[in-house]
């Protein structure tokens, strides 16, 4: 058994009803791993078969608002659901301890009356952060799973993950431009899944706030030209923006096939791809 990558959320900041927020399942041997937990995720990880206390861990490769909006969704309710008192383990960039002390924080009320309520609820949740600085290597169950840098200033430091199992690895990199630690976490995997952008859409809308975001995300062509550079074998695009709406799936394509040979899949909520 390799690794399988359920990409749950494929939308981006602005609220889509086909979308949800960014989130993916990664699976490897028996170990369930979510990275990211944007919005919506745990209704997509339930539609994908996976209860919240089934979770071994959740990955975080950055703390922009719309890719942890519902980690306080997924902290109550692997609480709540787990039979037996278990920690919930959090791993990201530096100040993630801090993210989960405010969410921590806000939940206070609600967690005091559950434990009111409910005999046998004795504690509250618990939960274990694991912050990353600098590149390093894990093994969490089945999973082995390498950290590099990314490159998503002025958001920093940001990560993306490499998941290996049985000889089958994928890549998961968040939001970030090309950059050498990215290549570097690339290379060889079978299926390196990319936030994407269209530049030549994206510059019709007269929105400085929307033009900003051009230069910390990559393009469809760039994440094509890294997956040639690394040699990986399936392209996953996720995070469209602008969204990508039925019947223009080819020229997105058209866009990303000149620079990459291999598999190009643009995800919807739900696609699943198999290593």
């Amino acid at each position: 058994m390799g690794v399988t990558v359920t990409v749950l959320g494929t939308g981006s900041p602005i609220p889509d009803a086909q979308r949800a927020g960014s989130a993916a399942l990664v699976q490897a041997g028996t170990t369930q791993l979510l990275v990211d937990a944007g919005r919506g995720v745990l209704m997509r990880l339930v539609a994908a078969g996976v209860l919240p206390p089934m979770l071994h861990a959740v990955l975080l490769t950055h703390l922009h608002s719309d890719h942890i909006t519902d980690l306080n969704d997924v902290i109550t309710t692997h609480w709540v659901m787990s039979p037996v008192p278990r920690p919930l383990h959090v791993y990201g960039p530096p100040r993630t301890q801090e993210v989960v002390d405010g969410i921590l924080a806000m939940l206070a009320p609600d967690v005091a009356y559950r434990l009111a309520h409910h005999d046998d609820l004795s504690v509250g949740p618990t939960v274990e952060v694991h912050e990353l600085d600098g590149p390093c290597e894990l093994q969490i169950g089945d999973a082995s799973v390498t950290v590099r840098a990314t490159d998503h200033r002025p958001v920093e430091p940001t990560v993306g993950y490499r998941i290996h199992h049985d000889g089958r690895s994928a890549v998961l990199a968040g939001d970030t431009v090309p950059c050498a630690t990215l290549d570097e976490l690339c290379a060889g995997a079978h299926v390196y899944v990319q936030t994407v952008v269209r530049p030549d859409l994206v510059q019709l809308v007269p929105s400085a706030r929307l033009q900003d975001i051009l230069d910390y995300h990559s393009s469809i062509e760039q994440a094509a030209d890294t997956a040639a550079r690394a040699g990986v074998r399936t392209l996953v695009c996720t995070h469209f923006v602008p969204a990508l709406v039925p019947g223009q799936e080819q020229a997105w394509l058209d866009l990303a096939t000149p620079h990459f040979g291999g598999d190009i899949v643009l995800a919807d909520d739900l696609t699943r791809v198999e290593c």
